[in-house]
């Protein structure tokens, strides 16, 4: 593949749940390292996009390369387009990693590359196979984002309902009756698609759902959407990131 890849990392300090969760020590290391260690040893080119001098002291610590950005981006696509601007890249591609996903799997981001070898990609991103033994109450969660595909594999709509809606059988079959998947918060841009929709207007799906991929949906963007089997744990919380000590730990104890 003879496409350029750069990697960015958008890390904010402020959060309403969790302040400062990017620095939260998880195991020897702070968040934000787990993310760029992984990050870095997919892709030779890895910038974290921050707000805020604490995280950049950090991530300069222990060698990674951090780009201050604005502190009034409404999203971490805004962020990175910024860092990607500013860092003067010549990389064809941008993947958009969250600075609070320390265990992004190598092979998820592998995977987001393969979908760029098709040249009409312009947008990627994934998904995974909702496990039916955790429950329709699981399902049901409006913070686990679920999504339909065609049968190219491009998005159809993301919600925060459930989808598809069963209608041939009570809810409780619902998990019997269909393949329901969920969204994976990771995405890959051509580096002028990234410009193209960061100077878009917020759209009324995107408002109402409040999911910014709808903006692009809405605006006639297609979303290549790949199957991941890997699992991951998002910190958004305080309670996540003890889950994910428990992980990390259940892992080095299997090693």
């Amino acid at each position: 593949m003879n496409k350029k890849f750069i990697g960015i990392i958008p890390a904010r300090y402020a959060s309403t749940r969790f302040p400062g969760k990017p620095l939260a020590m998880l195991g020897n290391m702070p968040v934000i390292e787990h993310v760029y260690r992984r990050v870095a040893s997919v892709l030779d080119n890895v910038i974290v996009a921050t707000d805020d001098d604490r995280i950049k002291d950090v991530v300069e610590g222990f060698g990674g390369c951090a780009i201050m950005t604005s502190s009034n981006h409404q999203s971490g696509t805004d962020r990175c387009r910024e860092a990607v601007e500013k860092s003067g890249t010549d990389a064809d591609i941008v993947i958009n990693i969250q600075g609070d996903e320390p265990f992004i799997a190598p092979s998820q981001l592998e995977q987001l590359m393969q979908c760029f070898n098709d040249e009409e990609v312009k947008i990627a991103s994934l998904a995974r196979r909702f496990d039916a033994e955790k429950g329709f109450d699981a399902l049901f969660d409006p913070n686990l984002v679920k999504v339909v595909m065609d049968d190219k594999m491009n998005a159809l709509y993301f919600s925060r309902s459930i989808i598809p809606y069963v209608r041939s059988c009570d809810w409780k079959k619902w998990l019997e009756a269909a393949t329901f998947h969920t969204h994976v918060g990771l995405y890959a841009f051509r580096k002028e698609t990234l410009n193209e929709i960061a100077a878009l207007e917020r759209s009324s799906l995107e408002i109402a759902e409040s999911l910014e991929q709808l903006r692009w949906l809405q605006n006639g963007y297609k979303i290549r959407m790949a199957i991941t089997d890997e699992p991951t744990i998002g910190i958004d919380t305080p309670a996540d990131l003890e889950a994910a000590i428990e992980y990390l730990n259940a892992g080095a104890n299997h090693e």
